[in-house]
């Protein structure tokens, strides 16, 4: 096996010095999959195509059905203006919410439900969730199968680019994953995992680390997957970074929902950062690092399980430090590129904010031990996802 060094990083202060000034960097856009619960229970109910036709005439196609009835999602356009996306994630929140109160239910962002639904949730109709139900029936009908995810995506010049940047990126995902944990609850009790979603986004086909790929291998890779029957189709392919099908971008799809739009802002943050700050050992044909699999998969398991509470893995050396260490490290990757798009001081602000909570995953755990109530975890996301 080839062992590749990572390149150091440019310290916060030597990026920010060579930033240029007014710089921006490659637009950026998100995807938020948030729940539907009835305003009395808090329990998931299949409101969301309702929501979503009510919604489409103010929002278009920026709004639009889920797998399960219970939950939205929602789409922002592509920026290079972070503040911009901050306000047109605030706004998606705030018209979604008015029509999913008119509806009689709340809009809340977290990778599981907090309160479990009474009966197995219901499949959105449609033709291609209705094949996906038939095949995996086991997936479908569990009353923990609901996970809400953050998907970033950041612009690039071809699928090429998509694929090199996810080979390099491989090592970070974990601390991303870490981040953007906030999903404790799942079947009414806590967990013990910071990112239940994981857990259980894990059981579909295709979720995983990205494997190291050119266009030729993804290609015939992506070709096997769908012929053979594993996927059915590549729009299952979900890996935790992918090149986009339909535009171009890479896909970060590691993330937990967030009802914090700091965390939010915080990850694209990161993502456009590092991406930036990667390109150049790309151009300088710099091989990824060949990570063990075990070991990935490791700290993949380790960031859900702790999130930024415990101990992280990095899977390049597999040294054993706690998560934050790696969150701060992470920070300093991605500085030259977070400077570039003058990005620098608010990611440093921003990652000070989700230190300080503890992240979402320590928040949901903080608003049950005040009285003990799931009622006061769910009511403390529904104010948290509206406040954008």
């Amino acid at each position: 096996m080839t062992s590749t060094v990572i390149a150091p990083a440019r310290g916060a202060d030597e990026a920010r010095a060579a930033a240029p000034p007014g710089g921006r960097g490659p637009t950026v856009g998100v995807e938020e999959e948030f729940l539907l619960v009835d305003r009395r229970t808090g329990l998931p109910v299949a409101r969301g195509p309702r929501v979503v036709n009510a919604a489409t005439a103010v929002l278009g196609e920026q709004v639009q059905t889920e797998f399960f009835g219970a939950q939205v999602e929602m789409c922002t356009r592509p920026t290079a203006d972070l503040a911009q996306l901050r306000s047109e994630l605030a706004l998606l929140r705030r018209v979604i919410g008015e029509v999913a109160a008119g509806e009689g239910c709340l809009l809340v962002a977290t990778g599981t439900p907090v309160i479990p639904p009474e009966s197995p949730p219901t499949v959105t109709p449609g033709e291609r969730y209705g094949r996906m139900a038939a095949r995996w029936p086991f997936l479908v009908g569990s009353y923990d199968g609901m996970v809400c995810g953050c998907h970033i995506h950041v612009g690039v010049t071809g699928r090429g680019q998509a694929l090199a940047l996810a080979n390099h990126m491989r090592p970070w995902l974990p601390t991303l994953q870490a981040l953007a944990a906030n999903s404790p609850f799942a079947l009414g009790r806590d967990s013990g995992w910071a990112s239940r979603r994981s857990v259980e986004y894990a059981r579909w086909p295709g979720v995983g680390p990205p494997p190291l790929l050119d266009e030729v291998g993804y290609e015939r890779l992506a070709d096997h997957l769908v012929t053979s029957g594993t996927l059915l189709d590549r729009r299952m392919i979900y890996w935790y970074a992918r090149p986009s099908e339909h535009v171009p971008t890479l896909e970060i799809r590691v993330c937990d929902v967030n009802a914090d739009l700091d965390a939010v802002l915080l990850l694209t943050a990161l993502v456009r950062g590092l991406a930036t700050a990667l390109l150049p050992d790309i151009a300088d044909g710099r091989p990824p690092p060949d990570l063990p699999a075990g070991r990935l998969q490791a700290a993949h398991r380790l960031a859900a399980r702790h999130g930024l509470a415990g101990e992280g893995l990095d899977p390049v050396s597999g040294e054993r430090v706690p998560a934050l260490t790696l969150a701060e490290r992470l920070l300093t990757r991605a500085a030259p590129g977070t400077a570039a798009a003058g990005d620098l001081d608010l990611a440093e602000e921003l990652f000070r904010r989700v230190r300080s909570s503890g992240g979402g995953a320590a928040r949901q755990r903080a608003a049950y031990l005040r009285r003990g109530r799931l009622g006061d975890v769910v009511g403390d996301l529904v104010r948290t996802t509206a406040a954008g």
